[in-house]
């Protein structure tokens, strides 16, 4: 009897600690994850007030709480704006929001989207970009976790000194290229690329430095860039393209529900907003110029021509150099091709 009553009362006491601790909150659930994000821009510039601050502040609304990220703009956690894809790889940051072209020689395959003379919108680019990285693009990011690509609209000329009206006027310029690509452009071109990060050009236009710059009219407004340039021409040459990516081992350790989060307000969803948001900015950006009296020239469709002949070198040579990494660059550039047409055309 003894012994019943001893089992009894170690039963109860059993089931009073399961229920206790069953009330408990699970800890992995109360935890609150917070999430470190670096990039290079302005916290003034577009791209931090309508994309990054809100994107963050979206994952702890729906996540309610339990997901905290904190962005760092301006690079102020250290380091070059090229460093930044290391930083996510690396684990030094969480995620990282940058420009590809920023590590040159590192993204050939993602590359082909800033090839001179592509047509397209920032939506139709974005879009495109996005479904080419499933494509063909998923070996190029495999060390870290990619959550959205997007690109801006195409970039235009935007010079000091004098207006680039045809091929003639580039020969011995001096204009700011944004990555390997754009300067390869540039040079066949016949002016003298310089390679630098957005937020160092408004100095170097002001020093002289460089002449001028090619970015599309969106980036001009947040960096003041028509206070140092007073002519404008546009001519589509390139884009600039971005990539947020997330540490690999970072993301495979969150909880699946907040996976299941962050991968519903990321991928394609997310890159047809920020298509909108470059391209809806494209316009204020213009705007700025005109009214300052700064001339606007567009080119004439002979004289386009000729530059996308003299440019055809910068598109041969990197089908030849993704060649030599064993990937078909034809078949690649066929492909980019039919995705802007397509997200192009499901746009009117």
């Amino acid at each position: 009897m003894r012994v019943i009553r001893g089992l009894s009362g170690a039963v109860a006491m059993v089931m009073f600690v399961t229920g206790l601790l069953c009330s408990l909150p699970n800890r992995a659930e109360a935890e609150q994850i917070t999430l470190r994000l670096h990039h290079f821009n302005s916290p003034k510039a577009i791209a931090h007030r309508l994309f990054l601050q809100p994107w963050a502040d979206e994952i702890e609304e729906k996540s309610e709480g339990r997901v905290k990220i904190q962005v760092f703009p301006a690079m102020q956690l250290g380091g070059r704006p090229a460093d930044l894809y290391g930083q996510a790889r690396d684990g030094v940051v969480d995620i990282v929001w940058t420009i590809p072209g920023y590590t040159p020689g590192r993204f050939p395959l993602t590359e082909m989207f800033e090839l001179p003379f592509l047509s397209g919108s920032a939506l139709a680019a974005s879009q495109a970009l996005t479904e080419f990285h499933q494509n063909w693009l998923r070996e190029e990011y495999q060390d870290t976790h990619p959550l959205v690509f997007h690109s801006t609209a195409p970039t235009h000329l935007h010079t000091a000194g004098k207006q680039i009206s045809v091929l003639e006027d580039f020969a011995g310029v001096k204009i700011r290229a944004p990555s390997r690509i754009s300067a390869e452009t540039l040079r066949a071109l016949g002016a003298v690329p310089v390679g630098m990060p957005v937020p160092a050009v408004y100095e170097a236009l002001s020093r002289g430095v460089v002449e001028g710059t090619a970015i599309p009219w969106t980036i001009m407004r947040p960096f003041r860039l028509h206070e140092v340039t007073k002519f404008h021409t546009e001519v589509s040459l390139s884009r600039v393209l971005f990539v947020m990516t997330m540490n690999k081992r970072r993301y495979d350790e969150l909880p699946p529900d907040i996976k299941a989060i962050i991968d519903d307000s990321t991928g394609m969803a997310l890159a047809e907003r920020l298509g909108r948001m470059w391209d809806d900015d494209e316009k204020p950006g213009r705007a700025i110029a005109v009214e300052r009296g700064q001339p606007v020239l567009s080119l004439s469709e002979a004289e386009r021509e000729r530059w996308q002949e003299r440019t055809r070198t910068v598109i041969d040579g990197w089908i030849e150099k993704v060649g030599a990494l064993g990937h078909d660059g034809q078949a690649l550039l066929a492909d980019a091709t039919r995705l802007l047409a397509k997200h192009g055309s499901d746009q009117k």
